[in-house]
């Protein structure tokens, strides 16, 4: 079992999503990410999904969105060279003044964005890699017990013309 990626071409059609879905869920395929968003062409919407399986499972679930009507074009992520980031913001809450004061000192040293705060309260934004993602989560729930909410994007990926970092 490992981590893959695969990227869909779909027709930008109301239900599309609900029957790749579908297809996942009715084979107990479990989704560990699923974005999606319109192309350049609006007709056309681009998934990315991430999931845990085995080679075999993989290849069913490959040969299964090539068979759907609505798939354009199946790429499978995992062994292409892609540029992928995902998008984490955090709210901290119950802060100090020493708190508030740390966070930002992390802002800094991490090249997070402050997205908004309060007296009590801050909201944080930061794109990265899924790895550094985990870690970020994992730090701040370690250093602000029970005060950190945590809403995460799944990955977006494009295949990348020359050098990736994934």
């Amino acid at each position: 079992m490992e981590k893959r990626w695969i990227c869909l071409f779909v027709e930008n059609e109301i239900g599309v999503l609900a029957r790749i879905s579908g297809l996942f869920s009715s084979k107990s395929y479990n989704i560990e990410s699923l974005t999606v968003g319109t192309t350049e062409d609006p007709t056309i919407s681009r998934m990315t999904i991430s999931m845990i399986s085995d080679d075999k499972t993989f290849e069913q679930i490959k040969k299964q969105l090539n068979r759907s009507v609505e798939v354009i074009k199946v790429v499978d992520y995992t062994t292409v060279q892609t540029h992928m980031k995902e998008i984490l913001y955090i709210k901290v809450y119950s802060l100090t003044d020493k708190d508030k004061t740390e966070i930002f000192r992390l802002a800094q040293v991490y090249n997070l964005k402050i997205l908004d705060y309060n007296k009590n309260s801050v909201i944080i934004e930061w794109t990265e890699i899924e790895s550094k993602i985990d870690e970020m989560i994992e730090m701040f729930k370690s250093t602000f017990l029970n005060r950190v909410e945590v809403v995460r994007g799944g990955s977006v990926a494009i295949e990348a013309i020359g050098i990736s970092n994934r």
